[in-house]
């Protein structure tokens, strides 16, 4: 099969294409036949060695797919033929998405509705996962509330908006272009600032009348942390997803005492060592949302799997919206 191989830490041109031998599967995971792969903001740290964990080499990026069983071990769950949707264990990793097969534990996939595609299956898992578990387990949001999403044209963020919609809040999204703006507006977002040319803090608070913002969805860190922080409601709730700016915040403590809010970290990953039913209730939950229109990936471009280096890029520098995918 056609695969990306890393064998040493670099950037995404490091990377080598070639025929890679498929093997037996291993006896306690799936085998996928890839329709689709999803580029993440994380494959490229994984690349670099710079992710918090790190598999062994050789191996094959990628950490989300859509596609077909083509194996399944006895009580897995699953038979081939099924359609899922995958992502991947980072310890167990040799052939991950960029590749035309790839192995995961069962317990990383799910069974997708007949309704879904398999663009959609792979653009869904790890956004929605994470976007649900922000917004409900962590920060409890209530109908009639305000969220405030930082990165909204991003994944995670375009996932954010339209779980936030479902949930009944009023939505205000943040972007770093014009155009950035008008996609979170067409995703639903109440409101949407350009945080390049205007001061995203003064903004919030003019719409909410100085009230801030009851829950503020942050993937990005540094000064966006810093400036959040000026613009968070009483009893608010700062929801640390990431630190795609590169600079991870510090918080005041004696700033969280005076204005009572909370700061509140979401690791999704470890739900499913932890805590593996709450991830099964939260799929059921997002399947419902999808079957009624409320929740739809974007999806904004998609490339041939040849073309991985150009699309892992693309979404590096910011030059892309919603999911990237890449196609075998």
């Amino acid at each position: 099969m056609k695969a990306w191989v890393v064998r040493q830490w670099g950037d995404p041109d490091s990377m080598v294409f070639e025929d890679v031998a498929e093997g037996d599967p291993p006896t306690d995971m799936l085998r996928i036949k890839i329709e689709a792969a999803a580029i993440n903001f994380f494959d490229s740290l994984m690349i670099a060695g710079t992710y918090q964990t790190k598999p062994d080499f050789p191996f094959t990026p990628g950490g989300e797919v859509g596609g077909t069983v083509a194996y399944a071990p006895d009580g897995s769950g699953f038979v081939p033929g099924d359609r899922v949707s995958a992502g991947f264990a980072v310890n167990r990793v040799l052939h991950g998405g960029y590749a035309e097969y790839a192995d995961t534990l069962p317990m990383l996939a799910r069974k997708i509705p007949d309704s879904m595609s398999f663009e959609d299956a792979a653009a869904f898992y790890i956004v929605y996962q994470t976007g649900y578990f922000a917004l409900h387990r962590r920060a409890n949001i209530q109908p009639g509330e305000v969220l405030l999403v930082h990165g909204g044209a991003g994944g995670v963020g375009t996932a954010a908006i339209q779980l936030g919609k479902a949930a009944g809040a009023m939505v205000i999204a943040t972007a770093g272009s014009d155009e950035k703006v008008e996609l979170c507006l067409q995703l639903g977002a109440d409101h949407a600032i350009n945080y390049k040319t205007q001061d995203f803090a003064d903004e919030v608070n003019k719409i909410t009348d100085r009230a801030g913002a009851d829950v503020i969805f942050d993937p990005v860190g540094g000064d966006v942390y810093d400036r959040s922080t000026k613009c968070v409601a009483f009893e608010g709730r700062i929801i640390i997803i990431g630190f795609t700016s590169g600079r991870i915040p510090e918080a005041k403590a004696n700033h969280v005492l005076v204005k009572n809010y909370s700061v509140v970290g979401l690791h999704w990953g470890a739900y499913m060592a932890r805590n593996p039913k709450l991830i099964e209730e939260a799929t059921a939950a997002l399947y419902r949302l999808y079957d009624e229109g409320k929740i739809k990936p974007h999806i904004s471009a998609t490339y041939p799997l040849s073309e991985a280096p150009t699309a892992l890029k693309a979404v590096a520098t910011g030059g892309t919206t919603g999911k990237v995918l890449l196609i075998p």
